[in-house]
């Protein structure tokens, strides 16, 4: 993990010229206004759930590039052997070339006479990257082999630009359900004798992904037949396998009701028995950024009212409400390979205080509807031989991490039991929901007792990318310790100046090809930062009380060790 004091020698901020502009703009001298937080760290709520550790890509190829194996790792330091990854692509066929939105694994051929022909090279070659790294797979079984494919060509997809349409042969059904069925026992067979059953147990596997939208090619109907024999396969290889669907884009709607209904009650179109094995819900939930007046809007009630709209539509199967989510994708916005003006955010601070304010809003979510949230999966990676900061919606470019990576180094270190927090400056949820974050920002926390060390992590998030006063935070710790006479404060920070490489590289002239000293400082400046020395804090009756400036788009996370 990197964590450092940082390098304040790498100077001025800008984003782009666009960005630079609207910077000098906007610029506002107002004071700092007050916030007064409270954390209560005698008052439990849950054990901390770790749902930041699940991560994915369209590319699966790129995480054995040089980038993409540091940045694997990177993850798996976070929780190692709890960090999952999802990726696409892991049935395509093709040579194991990555690109934008494309990979492959040519795991499936057939020879002259129509035989199949399994190559496990590349797919293996991906998931030993992972668990090298402390990674575990999150399996997608998908997309359709183009020997399989009921229409072949063009098998590589072409996205429209100007009409929207899709093209890709590995989208379509398979012209023979059986084939498709050994093709996924032979992979799950594979993999139990590679990586041993308990291993593989450990695993999600999944049909497919977004089967509402143009992922799939199919019918409804097809793709529940396509679910029914790839679990069918599965199951064969590895009866205890922990099944998840369906992966729809959004709350599915009436897919998912569809896929639950035919999961609980439906005629499995591979077995002639009643019901499919579902262990995991899963659907995926975005953002909606638009551009108003010339200036970037974020979404995040959009998220999150999709994330309220899918689990109130999992309450309406109690069979299965107790089962537990993952949030497949969870992105401010849908194409991580898209680029533009205004998606630029994702290179600086905004990300990574969308994402600390959006993660604690799902567990307060998850509490309303009292559902068993496990997982909301980042759908970012990295792209490589992409130019620098180039935009993509990603952890890391040219192996320099960006800001909102430091977000979830933040979140590996909080653990033990959620505490109660209040927050004078805090935007409610409903609120949230209703009209996003638009007038006053939302500066709040979330935090966590482990012992006699309480975490608060501490974000000013608002969804419209323009500058504000700093917000003067005065943080209570209470319910420490009663015979405490102090506390040991650690205080790590994201912002302009801290853990962002981007603002650093912004400084130095955003250079395209930077050099090794630059290169270097980059580095330095990619880690998660202290915002100074560790200090002591004077604890009386189980109360300490820090001080501190929070400035627009900032995070801190507070460590405060009684002693």
């Amino acid at each position: 993990m990197k964590i450092g004091l940082g390098s304040p020698a790498l100077l001025m901020f800008g984003l782009t010229t666009t960005f630079a502009t609207w910077s000098a703009a906007n610029a506002v001298q107002d004071p700092p206004f007050p916030v007064e937080i409270e954390v209560d760290a005698s008052t439990s709520i849950a054990p901390v759930d770790p749902i930041w550790r699940f991560f994915g890509a369209d590319e699966p190829n790129y995480v054995y590039r040089e980038n993409g194996e540091e940045l694997i790792g990177e993850l798996g330091e976070l929780r190692p052997g709890e960090v999952y990854f999802r990726a696409h692509n892991l049935l395509t066929t093709g040579d194991g070339t990555g690109s934008l939105k494309w990979g492959s694994t040519n795991a499936y051929t057939e020879d002259e006479d129509g035989n199949p022909v399994y190559d496990w090279t590349i797919a293996d070659r991906i998931f030993d990257t992972y668990l090298e790294r402390g990674v575990k797979p999150y399996v997608e079984i998908g997309f359709m082999p183009e020997a399989l494919s009921s229409k072949p060509e063009p098998y590589r997809h072409s996205w429209g630009e100007e009409d929207g349409t899709f093209e890709t042969g590995w989208a379509y059904p398979p012209t023979d359900y059986e084939k498709w069925e050994e093709l996924v026992y032979q992979w799950a067979k594979h993999c139990v004798e590679r990586y041993g059953r308990e291993e593989v147990e450990s695993w999600y596997w999944q049909t497919w992904n977004e089967p509402n939208i143009v992922y799939w090619q199919g019918t409804d109907e097809e793709f529940l037949k396509l679910n029914d024999y790839a679990v069918a396969g599965l199951l064969r290889a590895l009866p205890t396998a922990r099944v998840a669907g369906p992966h729809t884009a959004g709350d599915g709607g009436d897919v998912a009701r569809g896929f639950y209904e035919h999961a609980l009650r439906g005629e499995n179109y591979a077995t002639g028995e009643t019901g499919t094995k579902l262990d995991v819900l899963a659907f995926h939930a975005k953002g909606s950024p638009e551009t108003v007046d010339g200036v970037l809007r974020m979404g995040i009630g959009h998220q999150l009212k999709t994330i309220d709209t899918a689990f109130s539509l999992i309450e309406e199967f109690p069979e299965i409400s107790d089962k537990p989510i993952v949030i497949g994708e969870s992105d401010p916005e849908g194409c991580a390979a898209c680029q533009g003006e205004d998606v630029q955010y994702r290179n600086g601070t905004m990300y990574s205080s969308y994402t600390a304010a959006v993660f604690a809003r799902k567990h307060e979510l998850a509490r309303r509807h009292d559902v068993d949230l496990e997982g909301a999966l980042t759908w970012a990676f990295t792209f490589e031989d992409q130019p620098i900061f180039a935009g993509f919606r990603s952890l890391a470019t040219h192996g320099i991490d960006k800001p909102v990576l430091n977000v979830f180094r933040m979140f590996s270190m909080m653990s033990g039991d959620e505490v109660q927090t209040q927050s004078s400056g805090a935007v409610p949820l409903d609120a949230i929901m209703a009209d996003g974050v638009r007038e006053e920002p939302d500066v709040a926390a979330y935090a966590a007792r482990d012992g006699n060390t309480v975490t608060a992590m501490v974000w000013h998030y608002h969804d419209d990318m323009v500058d504000g006063p700093d917000a003067a935070v005065t943080l209570t710790f209470e319910g420490l310790p009663a015979k405490a006479e102090g506390a040991t404060l650690k205080h790590y920070r994201i912002d302009e100046e801290h853990s962002n490489a981007f603002a650093a590289w912004q400084r130095m002239g955003s250079p395209a090809e930077p050099t090794a000293a630059q290169t270097g400082a980059l580095e330095e400046a990619s880690g998660l930062s202290a915002l100074g020395e560790p200090e002591q804090v004077a604890v009386e009756n189980g109360k300490a009380v820090v001080d501190f400036t929070l400035p627009r788009r900032g995070v801190s996370l507070l460590v405060l060790e009684a002693d």
